[in-house]
């Protein structure tokens, strides 16, 4: 990777975790430094992280090695299932594994919603749902060659069935972004996320929970640039241009 590819993908990782109050320890930040700098390649990173005794830590690093090594773009459930498992393997016991039970979602004040065990999708429709998904978008060609007033209420709609899908335990939101990252580039388009903030993404959520997708839209209409052929994840430097 390049000097900017490598510093994009520490500060998606990063971005990634703050999105979910995660700060990795402060051995894996200066890891990190090192990993930007070229001093130490991403396996190193990896091996400080896990012995940093803070999940964060662990977390932060395989952000930084799914963006550097990649994935096989898929766009279904189990482009999901490898992104999550990528996440969390060696962290938690749960990486790539499917919920088996019913969730209830806790981002809204309306206490009847929040102890809806349907709040979330069905764990035993899970595979129906992700299919059902990602037949839209296939028959939306993944959302390719749309204008970017055409791509954004579309590729919104897409984030938030993803998101009510939920069709894990834990980690949705942090695969979520992995997965929509990837999706938007495909169609030529790159998320910044360097200016999202933990409260503008909950109230996006919250939002797009009560059937109002237009905040994912404004928050998106923000974040997205032309492609960058040669980075996902555009937080450092996407004025830098694909030569850097």
């Amino acid at each position: 990777m390049t000097p900017a590819e490598r510093a994009s993908a520490v500060a998606f990782a990063l971005k990634n975790c703050a999105l979910e109050a995660m700060t990795p320890g402060e051995t894996t930040r200066r890891a990190a430094a090192d990993y930007e700098a070229g001093h130490i390649d991403v396996a190193r990173l990896i091996d400080v992280a896990d012995g940093d005794r803070f999940p964060a830590s662990g977390v932060f690093a395989r952000n930084v090695l799914l963006a550097e090594r990649g994935w096989r773009p898929s766009g279904d459930l189990s482009e999901l299932v490898a992104i999550h498992r990528a996440l969390f393997e060696g962290v938690f016991d749960d990486a790539g594994l499917l919920r088996t039970s019913d969730t209830t979602r806790k981002a809204t004040h309306d206490e009847a919603r929040a102890g809806n065990p349907e709040a979330f999708f069905p764990a035993s429709l899970i595979e129906t749902g992700a299919l059902n998904i990602a037949t839209e978008l296939a028959e939306q060609h993944n959302l390719q060659a749309l204008d970017r007033d055409v791509f954004i209420p579309k590729f919104a709609h897409i984030y938030d069935e993803l998101g009510y899908l939920h069709p894990f335990r834990g980690g949705n939101a942090m695969t979520l972004r992995v997965f929509g990252s990837r999706l938007a580039h495909d169609a030529g388009w790159d998320l910044d996320w360097g200016p999202v903030t933990r409260e503008r993404y909950r109230q996006a959520k919250h939002a797009a929970y009560l059937a109002d997708t237009s905040v994912f839209e404004r928050l998106f209409a923000e974040m997205i640039r032309p492609a960058n052929p040669t980075r996902v994840f555009l937080i450092a430097g996407f004025e830098q241009g694909p030569a850097h």
